[in-house]
């Protein structure tokens, strides 16, 4: 198990970027392909899954637990955990607000085609899951250089 959380902080990283990135090359082509011009507020609920994604990994997972000790008070904890809780309120509107437009393309004719909706739902999903995946790789943070060979 030990050698799994080393492997993980080692790639973590990486296989968040690149979902972070398959996410965002799904929207960047259903814009690029729609036939019509997509209106901003198409654009708002990735923006701000990638400002929650930000907001999960500003926080360490060691500030979470019972024995933490912060030197700014006693207190501090329920900071952080209001900060995750705001964190998962902007997630999960986002991702709302996705599926709101990806059903709001599907009824009418007049905007962009389904796909720019569900490939804005799929951008959502990426990017949170990106943001989620690199918190697991601050479990343990790794020096390469002190790797047993």
């Amino acid at each position: 198990m030990e050698n799994l959380a080393l492997l993980w902080g080692i790639i973590g990283p990486g296989v968040a970027g690149a979902v972070f990135g398959a996410g965002w090359w799904f929207w960047v082509d259903a814009v690029v392909c729609s036939a019509v011009s997509v209106s901003f507020l198409h654009y708002l609920p990735g923006i701000f899954a990638s400002l929650a994604a930000l907001m999960f990994n500003c926080v360490n997972k060691d500030e979470i637990g019972y024995d933490y000790y912060s030197p700014y008070g006693d207190d501090s904890e329920w900071r952080v955990k209001l900060w995750l809780f705001v964190a998962y309120v902007v997630s999960f509107v986002c991702l709302a607000g996705s599926v709101g437009l990806l059903v709001q393309d599907a009824l009418t004719d007049k905007g962009p085609s389904v796909w720019t909706g569900v490939a804005g739902v799929l951008q959502c999903v990426l990017v949170l899951i990106s943001g989620r995946s690199d918190f697991p790789s601050s479990l343990q943070r790794v020096d390469i250089l002190d790797m047993p060979l």
